[in-house]
This record gives structure tokens, C-alpha cells and sequence, in this order.
């Protein structure tokens, strides 16, 4: 019997509703499909609703995504129906998380040039309560952090997660994984031990595209507000372990 054919998947993506992005929800479906992905996590910076926004228009394509900054690095959230809250302790991320049955990769853990890094103290403490690190982000400036990533997810056990971290349409594709196909957040975390990770890191210059963002919408908040919708706030629940 013929294996089934591995998806391709990019499971980290900004829309507008990260500051340093101003990629609109239909700018992002096409450039998805362009790209030829199977599924794709939209996690904007500790925020729902883009990841929203965009499974509207695309529910086949969407996972429900957010990365979240903690008080020790970022993490990304994957398969969410309530925004988890930035500036909360790791484990407490990792509880609202876990309590809406997520799944919980590291992001970028080792990129010494982001504020949301991990030191590797820190992440050893969280290590029983984590599902995956990020082994490939395409917007690691240099590539000793994602090999940084990779070895620290082979010696602990752990899958692996990679994507674009695309602020801009013509990164989405760039990274991802190569993974059976998946339905709910309990199969996708099983696939995830056996996936793949494909792509490469982006030329410098996309950077750039995210800072030319950033600065519009400082000068421009209100176009940007027009556009805000409620989020909602996860319940606390007692943390538990991967496995």
C-alpha cells in the first residue's frame, strides 16, 4: 500500500496583526497557495486574531497559531481557540497551552540577535512540558542557531517545527515540514517526532520589509485599528506533561 503523501507545512507566519507585519488575511491565502502548502500556522505576536482572520477565508489551510513572549523567551502555540497573554511566566504560557489541548513548540530558541531567545538554562526547565523547538526559522540571521536548535531536539527527544517566520508575502513557504498528514493537535504532535524539516534561512534584506512595517504602522494606527476585532483570554489550568 502507497504511503500517503507528506504535506508540506509552514508552521510559523505573521499577518498584520503583528506590529512588524502588513500582510493582509487574502495577501495571505494567496501567497499560501502560491507557495503550494498544505497547511500553514498563522502565529502572530501574542495575538488570535489574524490566525482567525485568515481561517475565514481559508479553513483548510489554517492552523490557529500564536507566538507568545514570555518572561524568558517566545513560545509558539499551535491548534488555539483563546489568545494566550504575553509577559507570563514559561510554565503558565505553557499551561493556557496545554489547556486548550495545544501543542507547544520553542521559537528560535538559540538566535542570540532576537528578544525572544532562550537561554538553554531556561529551556532545560521547561523541557518536560514542551512538544518541539523551532530546528529551522528562515529569519535566523546566522545558521549556528538553528544547528543550535536541531542538536538540542535530538539529544532531549523532542520534534522539531520550522517556518518562514514570514512578516511578508513572498517569504510564506520559505521553511516548513514535511509531515504526514494530520487532522487534530494529538495527531499532528505524534506526526511531528517523524517530520521533516525543508527550506532555507532568507537573504538579509527581508528584514528590512519588517521594519518599513513596523514604522507604518507606528505613523499609522488608526488604519491598522479599523481593522481590530476582540480577542479572547484562555483559563489557567494545571499544567501538564508531552507525552
Amino acid at each position: 500500500m502507497d504511503k500517503p503523501r507528506m504535506w508540506r507545512v509552514d508552521l510559523h507566519a505573521h499577518t498584520y496583526r503583528s506590529k512588524d507585519s502588513l500582510t493582509r488575511p487574502e495577501q495571505f491565502v494567496a501567497a499560501a497557495r502560491r507557495a503550494k502548502l498544505d497547511q500553514i500556522a498563522v502565529t502572530d505576536h501574542n495575538s488570535l486574531r489574524g490566525a482567525l482572520e485568515v481561517a475565514s477565508l481559508a479553513p483548510d489551510l489554517v492552523i490557529l497559531g500564536e507566538e507568545v513572549m514570555t518572561t524568558q523567551g517566545e513560545l509558539l502555540g499551535y491548534f488555539l481557540h483563546e489568545e494566550v497573554p504575553a509577559g507570563l511566566d514559561p510554565r503558565e504560557a505553557i499551561s493556557l497551552i496545554r489547556a486548550q489541548e495545544g501543542v507547544v513548540s520553542v521559537a528560535h530558541p538559540f538566535d542570540r540577535f532576537r528578544s525572544g531567545s532562550w537561554s538553554e538554562v531556561d529551556l532545560l526547565e521547561i523541557l518536560p512540558w514542551i512538544d518541539a523547538v523551532e530546528g529551522l526559522n528562515a529569519r535566523c540571521a546566522f545558521p549556528g542557531g538553528n544547528l543550535r536548535a536541531r542538536r538540542f531536539a535530538a539529544r532531549h527527544g523532542l520534534g522539531q517545527t520550522a517556518g518562514s517566520d514570514s512578516h511578508h508575502p513572498v517569504e510564506l513557504g520559505r521553511a516548513g515540514v514535511l509531515i504526514q498528514p494530520f487532522g487534530q493537535a494529538r495527531q499532528f504532535r505524534e506526526h511531528l517526532q517523524e517530520a521533516r524539516v525543508f527550506g532555507r534561512v532568507s537573504l538579509p534584506w527581508v528584514h528590512l520589509l519588517s521594519r518599513y512595517a513596523a514604522a507604518r504602522n507606528r505613523a499609522e494606527p488608526a488604519d491598522r485599528e479599523r481593522h481590530t476585532g476582540g480577542g479572547g483570554h484562555s483559563r489557567q489550568e494545571g499544567i501538564g506533561r508531552r507525552g
